[in-house]
């Protein structure tokens, strides 16, 4: 498993609603999900922008439903 600050670099995708969403969840839940889902934001993170954009904005859902679960996680956590 990646080092908490290979992570975060990994969440700065250079879209301002990704960032965020991924920074956010980073910050505030990651510490605290199971080794499983630790692993499906893992795999999140190597998809291609507008894939992963779609999918945490919703305009899409991912066929895999570890990612479907993660996605929903990461768009539960409301900003501050």
């Amino acid at each position: 498993m990646e080092s908490r600050s290979k992570l975060a670099w990994r969440c700065r995708r250079g879209t301002l609603e990704l960032d965020l969403m991924l920074e956010r969840f980073l910050a505030r839940e990651y510490d605290d999900v199971a080794y499983s889902e630790k692993m499906a934001f893992d795999r999140l993170l190597d998809l291609e922008d507008p894939e992963l954009l779609n999918y945490l904005m919703g305009r899409e859902q991912p066929i895999d439903q570890d990612l479907v679960d993660i996605v929903k996680k990461i768009r539960s956590v409301s900003p501050r």
